[in-house]
């Protein structure tokens, strides 16, 4: 490999970890305090709605798939829905009402009290993730967003917020993705191999 790009190889690792340790240091209580929630969604019945945009959008189908699935352990499924997936909904949302709306048509339509809304949004000013928090707080649902340095302010409108330090979107999104990982570890500690739902206890 030329010298240069062992040069750009190394510089990515050295970014990831810098902001893995800021992480590490900051969001710890916040990432446990989403995990309460979470769980207590479950053991009240309700679902998750999950959204972001492009690599966020990805994040949004594989932690919803994680639940639906599973993550590591036989367990039930877990009631979750990427709001990105339906492309019918999607299109027609975005043609007839802008784009700006594409997610929070579908919470005015599938949320209720009792359910949350995950939101990723790397800036934090995704104008269709605004609208969708917006959308969810009107409905009674919770919120978890996950974001980035640029987004600190959803704090002020989330239940609970992910704020990873960092302005880098691709070093964002890797923590995202360790941060619900994280979460779908501890819920899997509330339910037994057999199905059988202990999350109350």
């Amino acid at each position: 490999m030329p010298r240069d790009h062992s040069n750009l190889v190394k510089s990515a690792f050295e970014r990831h970890l810098a902001v893995f340790e800021g992480s590490f240091k900051t969001v710890l209580p916040d990432v446990e305090k989403c995990a309460v929630l979470l769980k207590d969604t479950l053991a009240a019945g309700g679902k998750i709605l999950v959204c972001g945009n492009g690599g966020s959008a990805a994040d949004a189908q594989h932690f919803a798939g994680e639940w639906v699935c599973r993550y590591k352990d036989d367990r039930r499924p877990l009631a979750a829905i990427a709001l990105t997936v339906d492309t019918s909904a999607l299109t027609a949302i975005g043609n007839d009402y802008g784009f700006d709306n594409v997610f929070s048509r579908q919470v005015e339509a599938l949320g209720n009290t009792g359910d949350i809304l995950v939101a990723f949004t790397t800036s934090g000013k995704s104008r269709n993730i605004l609208n969708a928090i917006q959308a969810a707080k009107k409905k009674g649902l919770k919120i978890i967003a996950l974001t980035g340095e640029k987004g600190k302010d959803l704090k002020n409108v989330a239940d609970a917020a992910i704020i990873v330090p960092s302005e880098e979107t691709v070093r964002i999104q890797e923590m995202h993705e360790l941060v619900y990982h994280a979460w779908c570890e501890a819920i899997d500690l509330g339910l037994s191999a057999g199905g059988k739902n202990d999350l109350t206890q």
